[in-house]
């Protein structure tokens, strides 16, 4: 048996909602449009850039990329390329995401077929803020800063009130 939950707002309302929902689908073309993603090699011999669609942007290719054959280069390439796409989508994703939400843009990922690059098993997390301050005092000399605690336990609903979703690394 299906839950019935009595609407609380108006005709007008629900309306001008999907007529909202609708101008934001309406940007996702412009949107993915804009989406990119560059990449490059550990030794900086090969840079590619492409669109959300896989349009190559821009390959650069330093001088001494002459040495590396033409079989070790066209690998070199392709690789790169296919780095430089998943950080294209995931731009895209993360474009959307920002238009039309979390679970919207998770929809449209499962019926696309093309999960986010971040949602992957073997996507790398990044470093921790602790890992990045310890090897930063080593980069500088100096001893590792204490830890902060990201909001006092005792002001917790101030701290949620400023809080911003936004400054956050998506999790696509």
């Amino acid at each position: 048996m299906v839950e019935q939950i009595p609407l609380t707002r108006t005709t007008r309302q629900l309306i001008d909602e999907a007529r909202a929902r609708e101008d934001a689908f309406a940007q996702v073309e412009g949107l993915m449009a804009k989406a990119s993603g560059t990449a490059h090699d550990a030794d900086n011999i090969v840079e590619v850039t492409v669109n959300a669609r896989g349009k190559l942007l821009k390959l650069w290719l330093a001088p001494n990329a002459v040495n590396y054959g033409h079989d070790r280069l066209g690998s070199l390439i392709v690789e790169v390329a296919q780095v430089a796409m998943r950080e294209a989508t995931q731009d895209g994703y993360n474009k959307v995401a920002l238009l039309l939400g979390e679970d919207m843009t998770y929809l449209i990922e499962r019926m696309s077929g093309m999960p986010a690059p971040a949602r992957t098993a073997n996507d790398d997390p990044g470093m921790t803020v602790e890992e990045f301050q310890r090897q930063r005092a080593e980069r500088l000399g100096a001893s590792p800063a204490p830890a902060v605690s990201a909001a006092p336990a005792e002001d917790e609903e101030g701290y949620w009130d400023s809080f911003d979703p936004a400054s956050l690394r998506s999790d696509r």
